[in-house]
């Protein structure tokens, strides 16, 4: 459905997976005998509830204050890159919480209409923009106890992360897919009045397009619908394909782009959002640059991101 979408409007695909990915790792609990996760999934179905979050934008540091008070937190936060919040019911994020042994990261959810949540209609963006994905003020938020999903250690690496990158991403890379799938459509349509001269262009476009399908696919095997084996080994590999698509689809649209010629330049024309709009695949984790530490480290027998 995110790769159909993603043909169609990028920013209404990409608002899309990024609702559907913390609905999906609540899935992937429930198969796997989470009775929580289970009461979520129905709570949110009967609901219609839209979810929006900070995703991997926090990654592991997270960001914000929350301290300790009766029966939960109080948080303060600044998030920003909250796709979708616009229409949103649930926001879902993450916090620092000081210890006397470090910094904990708690994660939770809350109804974007609770008293303490500002939506701020900031996004002015270059691409993606009907994303709506605007920033949230928490201002002395109150998080009950229940409404903590998770706490981990701020700053290392946390085995939920080897649930969460198989399920995300194949939903984030299938908007992307869609979106230079499209591209190479408006190409071809303009390209066919001089076939022979602009056949080479074309057969190196198709050529990246057929990267990033199928890296796209290996991500979906290894996701099994959501029955896989979490580990740092399949994190890694979804991290490192969703890097080999990031370069496979720019290349698409960039030589697209260049057989649609001048009228792709113009405001209103397909070609010209989707340019802008896949310039946003870089930032999903990891960018290229820290992927390749990330993987590298794992390749020399280091942990992903600290020494050991």
């Amino acid at each position: 459905m995110v790769r159909g979408l993603g043909r169609h409007c990028g920013s209404t695909a990409l608002a899309y997976a990024m609702h559907s990915h913390p609905v999906a790792v609540n899935v992937f609990k429930h198969r796997h005998g989470d009775a929580k996760a289970t009461a979520t999934l129905r709570k949110l179905a009967a609901g219609e509830l839209v979810v929006a979050g900070t995703g991997a934008n926090d990654w592991l540091d997270s960001s914000g204050e929350a301290e300790r008070v009766e029966g939960g937190y109080r948080v303060h936060a600044h998030k920003r890159f909250v796709s979708g919040v616009a229409g949103a019911d649930i926001f879902v994020s993450s916090v620092r919480f000081a210890t006397s042994d470090g910094v904990d990261v708690l994660h939770f959810s809350t109804p974007i209409g609770a008293d303490g949540v500002t939506v701020v209609g900031s996004w002015d963006a270059l691409g993606m923009r009907g994303t709506g994905s605007h920033e949230v003020l928490l201002e002395g938020l109150f998080i009950p106890d229940d409404a903590i999903v998770a706490r981990r250690p701020a700053g290392v690496w946390h085995p939920m992360w080897n649930v969460i990158l198989p399920t995300a991403l194949p939903l984030i890379t299938a908007a992307y897919v869609g979106m230079a799938e499209s591209a190479v459509e408006l190409a071809i349509a303009a390209a066919r009045h001089r076939q022979a001269e602009l056949a080479p262009i074309v057969g190196e476009m198709v050529t990246a397009l057929t990267t990033a399908r199928s890296v796209y696919a290996d991500m979906l095997r290894d996701n099994a619908n959501h029955t896989f084996e979490p580990g740092l080994a399949l994190a890694d590999q979804t991290l490192v394909r969703k890097v080999i698509a990031t370069d496979a689809i720019r290349q698409t649209v960039e030589l697209a782009a260049e057989l649609v010629g001048g009228p792709g330049f113009m405001r209103g024309h397909a070609m010209e959002r989707i340019v802008r709009d896949v310039r946003a695949m870089h930032y999903h984790p990891l960018p290229a640059r820290r992927q390749r530490v990330f993987s590298g480290r794992i390749a020399l027998g280091l942990d992903p991101v600290a020494d050991a």
